[in-house]
């Protein structure tokens, strides 16, 4: 004999949350591996509020007494005192959440705690917690999603006539207006709402009641508990309810698209505010120096919206790849989805404040987009437009034409509208003077007055509409 303990004889006895199926305690690993403490803490709003709505259920159908429905309730707002206020120890051993208030419950009030587990499973206790706690992140991200449209809209209004170039494969394609190019991604935010929205009244179903998974004996009344937790109704199908997290995984692909528009923004944004741009500027509330280089001003916030966009998709991909394989009902596997939804929510939360930040900071050079608006023939459009709407050209025709004299003007080493009329009428005789009034970048997107298009009025009045339904 070494004269060392053996760990597996010096673990606790039984799991006193488990009964007494167990002889023995679990090992060290073991306790490691299967605790979510560490970050399902977080839930506790969620567990109480839902506890709460349980036993005031349990005591109407008057499945325990009115005594101990006291006792509990009053109880269980000492527990919720307690961790608000980080008095609250964590520890392992524990598990979770639920075990951490139910044990500190019965630490206040004695045995009547452990009657407020009649009639449900941490199955359906979780599930009930998680929907709770993913419907109070949608609200949250849809109110930050409003505060960042209103910025696009007030940012657009300001910018409404301000010329820039728009490009097709970031290459100058037409002008547009920087107001337009704003309201864009304004239209992309605005579905993300309705994404958001739409995920929220799928989940909006209440799971407490199902149990394990088969449901209970006890005459419970799911109606009331879904109402008092401000659910439409209570789910449908008790192994369904504690068995699948498609909300979560519905939740994380609205915020992974509404991520990826950040992400594109925030590209257009470190483009923009780059000196070969230098289309926009930011302060320094929203770029940082460099060590080395005292010129640098790096729109590191940008930046970092960028990239949170890749912890918000690989979430997504996290809770898709653990429920791909999980027969019905609840395995453990599904203890993975909260963490990955957890950070998803945070990076989401702080990307868009600071893109809110960045919009209502930025200010754009409006005679260096001009200047670049017109770099690389980006009128050649509206001349093949004119052709066709004043020589009743074709517009196959037309393009070959406009074309011809784009090739003509990079022989020449100019623009369009430095071509001389007789230039123009050697490549097709019959065009007039009156061609140069769309030659400017600034008679292009006057001239774009299609609905959705980019003529300052047209801006203007999509940014009035948008603002009336933001409001």
């Amino acid at each position: 004999m070494t004269g060392k303990k053996d760990k597996a004889k010096t673990i606790p006895a039984a799991n006193a949350l488990w009964g007494g199926r167990f002889g023995a305690g679990p090992a060290e690993i073991m306790e490691k591996i299967n605790a979510s403490i560490g970050f399902d803490h977080r839930l506790y709003r969620q567990d109480i509020a839902g506890s709460r709505a349980h036993c005031r259920m349990l005591v109407a159908q008057r499945i325990i007494s009115e005594a101990d429905s006291a006792a509990i309730l009053q109880g269980l707002d000492q527990v919720e005192a307690e961790i608000a206020a980080g008095k609250m120890v964590f520890d392992p051993k524990l598990e979770d959440i639920h075990m951490h208030v139910e044990s500190r419950l019965k630490e206040i009030i004695g045995e009547a705690a452990g009657r407020l587990h009649t009639a449900r499973s941490r199955n359906d206790q979780v599930a009930t917690d998680f929907r709770l706690w993913v419907r109070d992140a949608i609200d949250a991200i849809d109110g930050a999603l409003h505060e960042l449209l209103a910025a696009l809209i007030d940012r657009a209004e300001d910018y409404a006539d301000a010329v820039m170039p728009g490009f097709t494969h970031l290459q100058a394609a037409q002008p547009v207006t920087f107001g337009h190019h704003l309201l864009a991604y304004g239209e992309m935010f605005s579905r993300d709402r309705g994404r958001f929205a739409d995920c929220r009244r799928r989940l909006n179903e209440c799971p407490l009641g199902a149990a394990a998974l088969a449901g209970t004996s006890y005459p419970i009344d799911r109606e009331m508990t879904a109402s008092a937790l401000g659910f439409d109704r209570p789910t449908a199908n008790s192994l369904d309810a504690v068995s699948d997290r498609d909300f979560a995984l519905e939740f994380l692909s609205a915020a992974s698209i509404t991520a990826v528009h950040l992400s594109r923004l925030a590209e257009e944004i470190v483009l923009w505010a780059s000196a070969q741009f230098g289309f926009i500027a930011l302060s320094d509330a929203f770029t940082t120096g460099s060590s080395i280089m005292p010129q640098k001003r790096n729109p590191d916030a940008a930046e970092l919206a960028r990239a949170k966009a890749g912890r918000v998709i690989g979430a997504l991909n996290s809770l898709l790849i653990v429920m791909k394989g999980l027969p019905l009902a609840y395995s453990k596997d599904m203890q993975e989805d909260k963490e990955a939804t957890f950070d998803a929510a945070n990076a989401l939360a702080l990307s868009l404040a600071a893109m809110t930040g960045m919009v209502r900071d930025l200010t754009a050079n409006r005679q260096r987009m001009a200047s670049a608006a017109g770099v690389g023939f980006t009128t050649a459009t509206d001349l093949a437009d004119w052709l066709v709407q004043r020589l009743s050209m074709p517009f196959r025709r037309a393009h070959h034409v406009a074309g011809s004299l784009v090739k003509l003007a990079e022989e020449k080493g100019c623009g369009l509208e430095a071509l001389t009329l007789a230039d123009m009428q050697g490549v097709e005789p019959a065009i007039t003077a009156e061609v140069f009034t769309v030659l400017g970048v600034e008679n292009s997107v006057k001239s774009r007055t299609s609905f959705g298009g980019t003529a300052p009025t047209r801006v203007r009045e999509a940014a009035r509409r948008a603002r009336e339904r933001l409001s």
